[in-house]
């Protein structure tokens, strides 16, 4: 007797299919090349196109495809992997292969007030510096940063300074402040009118929160940051090491900075 498969093992056995084909087909694809029309794929691959759709959703989700409303569906630019170590967006561009830019958005002083007070600990009435960045790789927007950093640290500091600039690396030339260590809580959010505007992306597109405190050498804080980075093109990675030879449990090697 001919044992028969049943619908629901098909319509995998087509799904799978159907996957495996698109990520071959996108390897003949650069990025930014359309997808061919859905009526039109599904019948390349003999799958019906809710089994496509699927397919791609996949994809989508993967970051492989992007989906722009309107035109159509697209090869998605690869996500840039940043590990968890303190290092600064430029250094982490640069070993990755990729040309880091930052284009400064907003530059002004402000009071601390109490809760950026307490985050760079210092007075409420503490004038602080408010930098916002718009950071690139390869001339892609990648991230949206808010620097706060009390002013009495970096005397004169512009815009000017910080444009294809490492923040770090001023401090350390210029004022002779090197970073010790960094506090940094990452969770998801969605991008607002204008972060998706900065970013060209769509509104309440998937992101990553970043907040950062860092503190140097003699224990001081020296700054405070807000970043928000694209989740379609950035990807966070983390050595885990053994805490202990002998219990094996792992930890993460530390916060990116």
């Amino acid at each position: 007797m001919t044992e028969t498969a049943s619908p629901a093992a098909s319509s995998r056995t087509k799904y799978r299919s159907a996957h495996a084909e698109l990520l071959e087909l996108l390897e003949d694809l650069a990025v930014g090349d359309a997808l061919p029309a859905e009526r039109t794929l599904a019948a390349r691959l003999g799958v019906s196109r809710m089994t496509l759709r699927r397919a791609v959703d996949e994809l989508v989700r993967d970051g492989r495809l992007v989906r722009r409303q309107g035109a159509g569906t697209f090869v998605a630019a690869p996500k840039i992997s940043a590990s968890l170590h303190v290092s600064s967006f430029s250094e982490d561009m640069r070993r990755r292969g990729h040309v880091p830019r930052s284009r400064t958005v907003e530059l002004d002083e402000i009071f601390a007030g109490p809760q950026l007070g307490r985050r760079l600990d210092v007075s409420p009435s503490a004038r602080v510096l408010r930098v916002v960045r718009l950071r690139l790789a390869d001339d892609a927007p990648m991230a949206i940063e808010t620097l706060h950093v009390p002013l009495e640290l970096v005397p004169g500091l512009t815009g000017g300074d910080l444009a294809d600039a490492s923040f770090y690396e001023l401090l350390s030339t210029r004022y002779g402040i090197v970073l010790a260590r960094g506090l940094q809580e990452i969770e998801p959010t969605v991008t607002d009118e204008r972060e998706s505007g900065l970013l060209e992306v769509p509104l309440h597109s998937p992101a990553f929160l970043f907040e950062r405190t860092s503190w140097d050498q003699a224990g001081r804080t020296v700054e405070f940051v807000r970043s928000v980075y694209r989740g379609d093109r950035y990807r966070l990675t983390a050595e885990l090491l053994p805490d202990t030879p002998a219990t094996g449990s792992l930890g993460s090697t530390g916060s990116r900075a």
